[in-house]
């Protein structure tokens, strides 16, 4: 009998050694868990191919591509700031969002972005790019945001994706938009360009025909005067930290859909009577560090303006009728933002009736003058 329960012993052994899955832990990784899916004979047969030298020696059809130095993750790939001379190769076509900012790319060449067709940002700030070829941007059908500032380019580059929504160019190195430089671009909705040496010359007639604009800047360049040709569709417009001396009576004509005005940093002395009133819809008026010696005339009949910036000008008196109509109801939003401060007017000199309409004292900004 015991020889029998023996041999019986040794064989529930053997089978349980054969079939135990009680191994140490290992750490695995991806290509071992690959591997563990693969049936021996699967594995036999690649080794033996890469014994022969026939197996395919590139990346397996699985191996998500990234370009070296990048980090590709949910179709953003990120190749900021490697010091890279042009743009990479291996980018995955089905890419949405490309980061090339703070690299020392000088030119975009035909193909660099081709294939990349399901591409819908685009971040160039921050390089050397001076020139970019006609067909560069052709395969990007579906792009919508392209960040281009921070370069060196000296005009707005052409045959932009008709797809395109917003594009940033701001500090480059622009003197002349002309006549068509956006044709085609029925999509486009903002358009940042300050920062530009261009001056009120430099747009041609034409130079934003067909655009329907919401968001314009064009700050901080060089222009004297308010742009008379620019898209009367625009709710925004800034034109900020420019050379603009006055506001001319036929200045905003076009711009009746305007709600949001930037006129601030510039040498505007005189604001022309019966000006404002072409964009009743303003909510927002920026004036402030400008060289105006009186409040505007018409404020009073604007029934939606809500914030009027005029601090640090020249004003040396507030009347009681500068901001509020005489009349009750006549108002449709009180304002929440009046800020005078940095002007040559005593604050206790102000008659309480000046502000009215104000939804809150503590919206009235005056402060001590300095000379």
């Amino acid at each position: 009998m015991l020889p029998h329960c023996s041999l019986l012993l040794l064989l529930c052994v053997a089978r349980l050694l054969s079939t135990s899955s009680a191994l140490p832990f290992e750490q695995k990784g991806f290509w071992d868990f690959a591997m563990d899916s693969m049936d021996s004979g699967g594995m036999m047969s690649m080794m033996m191919d890469e014994a022969e030298g026939s197996a395919d020696g590139g990346v397996p059809p699985d191996m998500p591509m990234c370009p070296f130095g990048c980090h590709c993750r949910l179709r953003v790939v990120q190749c900021s700031d490697l010091g890279l001379t042009e743009v990479p190769k291996n980018i995955p076509p089905d890419t949405k969002f490309l980061d090339l900012q703070n690299n020392l790319i000088s030119e975009l060449r035909e193909n660099d972005f081709k294939g990349l067709t399901n591409l819908y940002g685009l971040s160039l700030r921050n390089n050397h790019i001076s020139r970019v070829h006609p067909n560069a941007f052709k395969p990007l059908k579906h792009l919508q945001k392209l960040y281009f500032s921070k370069n060196l380019l000296t005009s707005v580059p052409k045959n932009l994706p008709p797809s395109l929504v917003e594009i940033r160019i701001h500090e480059n190195h622009i003197r002349k938009v002309p006549a068509g430089a956006f044709s085609g671009l029925v999509n486009m909705n903002c358009i940042e360009m300050g920062a530009n040496p261009i001056q009120n010359s430099g747009f041609e007639p034409g130079a934003f025909k067909g655009l329907k604009l919401n968001y314009l800047r064009i700050s901080e360049a060089r222009l004297t005067g308010v742009p008379k040709d620019l898209p009367e569709s625009l709710n925004e417009l800034h034109l900020d930290q420019n050379q603009i001396q006055a506001v001319e009576l036929e200045d905003l004509s076009r711009y009746k859909n305007l709600y949001r005005l930037g006129l601030g940093h510039n040498h505007i002395r005189n604001i022309e009577n019966g000006s404002l009133a072409f964009v009743p819809r303003l909510r927002e008026l920026h004036l402030d560090n400008n060289l105006l010696t009186q409040v505007p005339a018409g404020l009073p009949d604007m029934k939606y303006l809500q914030v009027v910036y005029l601090h640090s000008n020249h004003i040396s008196q507030v009347g009681v009728n500068d901001f509020c109509p005489r009349g009750f109801g006549m108002k449709r939003a009180f304002y929440n933002g009046i800020s005078l401060f940095g002007n040559p007017v005593n604050y206790w000199e102000v008659q309480p009736a000046t502000f009215r309409c104000v939804s809150d004292r503590l919206a009235i900004q005056f402060g001590n003058y300095k000379k």
